[in-house]
């Protein structure tokens, strides 16, 4: 085909100086078809495509090729093989032809199947407080110095396009719980709709179209704060694509460079404070003359009123071990020891654990993300003391016990005493009925009076109760105690008067 300059001298030959196509054709040593090509469609420029490339070797290995090319497409880049690979791959099939026709057709196939798949989209418009979306990323932090990947849950207004971001150790079921309930209370509100992707804490099972079957303890969430969930088509991520940008945006402007934090509840607040600083410095896309904050306290009328939190835990059923704990996510938490030998139902939220039985709290922890830890709770193995008081000094549970100022000092003077542990237990279990702080006060004004014994601490709460002596506790471990408890009893009566 001539190129450009060759086109541009004809034309000029002809129209300008009135050369002849015969002296065209002598001159500038150019066809006679081509001057009058030229001529005839007043073009500039020439460009030819061939509109059939033959391909006889190829032809009837077009199967195998495509099924390489098919199968590179659903592969990490990493993995995908080369045109080289599959050249060598056919050939060791039979193929005879060369790695040149294999690379034209392996174009002309990537080609054709881009103009398939390119679909066209049309811009969504959503009304004030009509939906908002939800997604996870996953994002690497450093909390106190250890590598540790968080789980953040994105929550995003559509119509504001004020977003919400969270983090949590885990994805499972009650995190997605306090996620809603946290964003919700942000906005003040919730919005009719909400837009997912078929995570499996949401959807059990995905039927033609939109149908789903909604997991009973999601819907219950969604019915609590008025919402219809709506699940987008299966690896269409582009049908919840406000949310999966700022999936990206947060990544890159919140989580680059890699964040060092001391804890979860840090992290949050730092995210939250983001998130309010973004929206109140950068232009809503499409009302460019507003902020994202001003559009987000506009639709705040318009969303649906906030309703306070849903109960959002995930219940497991669990044992009771002879030790008083139950196992749950890889760890133990204690519970009450008049749990032991029955089951129990474990209440898993996002940032506590609650043991039930027979509808009554039989223990509630902090939860723990760690792996074969035990957490006690020293208040559940008080009555066991009672049978076996030795095991104050040694057992597990009690190992870190921190005690009220007072009761720690009467502990540690009890300590020399041969039966000191026995003592203590005896004063521990006047707890329940009296109060932490109502012992506490008591062991406080019985070292005020430099006695430090069970039974003037227990006459001490009797007379704050204003009962008879009678009422106090008399257990027989109380009856057994080595001290004199008339003479330590009278020996307080007399300091009191006098004092």
């Amino acid at each position: 085909m001539k190129r450009v300059d060759t086109i541009a001298r004809v034309r000029r030959a002809f129209h300008v100086q009135g050369w002849s196509v015969k002296k065209i054709v002598r001159e500038l040593h150019v066809s006679r078809n081509t001057v009058r090509k030229i001529l005839r469609s007043d073009e500039t420029d020439f460009a030819y495509e061939r509109e059939r490339q033959p391909l006889p070797r190829i032809g009837a290995w077009k199967a195998e090729i495509e099924r390489f090319l098919v199968a590179n497409e659903g592969k990490p880049s990493r993995e995908r093989l080369t045109l080289i690979r599959i050249y060598e791959e056919v050939r060791a099939l039979g193929y005879d032809g060369s790695y040149d026709a294999i690379r034209r057709y392996a174009k002309t196939w990537a080609k054709n199947r881009g103009a398939v798949t390119a679909e066209a989209y049309v811009p969504l418009y959503y009304a004030p407080g009509e939906a908002y979306q939800f997604d996870w990323s996953h994002e690497i932090i450093l909390v106190n110095g250890v590598t540790t990947t968080v789980k953040v849950a994105h929550v995003r207004l559509c119509h504001s396009r004020m977003m919400f971001a969270r983090a949590y150790m885990r994805e499972s079921q009650e995190m997605v719980f306090d996620a809603h309930d946290k964003a919700f209370a942000f906005f003040r509100g919730t919005c009719t709709r909400g837009i997912y992707d078929n995570m499996k804490t949401a959807v059990e099972a995905v039927f033609v179209g939109k149908e789903r079957q909604y997991n009973r303890r999601f819907l219950q969430m969604c019915s609590h704060y008025l919402v219809q969930p709506v699940a987008c088509t299966p690896a269409s991520g582009w049908e919840k694509g406000q949310v999966e940008n700022q999936v990206g945006l947060v990544r890159e402007r919140f989580f680059t460079p890699r964040l060092r934090v001391k804890s979860l509840e840090e992290l949050n607040v730092w995210l939250l404070d983001k998130c309010i600083a973004y929206a109140k410095a950068h232009r809503h896309p499409e009302q460019t003359e507003r902020m994202i904050w001003q559009m987000f306290e506009e639709e705040r009328g318009s969303l649906v009123h906030y309703v306070g939190p849903f109960d959002g835990f995930h219940c497991v059923p669990a044992s009771v071990s002879k030790t008083c704990t139950v196992r749950f996510d890889n760890n133990k938490y204690s519970v009450l020891s008049t749990a032991v030998g029955r089951p129990v139902e474990v209440h898993a939220y996002a940032e506590k654990i609650v043991i039930r039985q027979d509808g009554v709290n039989v223990g509630e922890h902090p939860r723990c993300f760690g792996r074969g830890e035990t957490i006690y709770d020293p208040w559940h193995y008080v009555p066991v003391l009672a049978r076996k008081p030795g095991a104050l000094r040694n057992g597990a549970p009690f190992r870190e016990w921190v005690l009220p100022a007072a009761m720690e000092k009467v502990r540690r003077r009890l300590k020399s005493v041969h039966d000191g542990d026995r003592q203590m237990v005896t004063i521990l279990g006047c707890v329940p009925t009296d109060g932490l702080a109502a012992v506490d006060a008591a062991c406080q004004e019985a070292l005020d009076h430099g006695v430090c014994s069970a039974s003037v601490i227990i006459n001490i709460l009797a007379r704050s109760r204003d009962l008879a002596p009678a009422a106090t506790l008399q257990t027989p471990d109380a009856l057994r105690l080595t001290h004199e408890p008339v003479a330590d009893c009278a020996r307080y009566d007399s300091l009191r008067r006098a004092s």
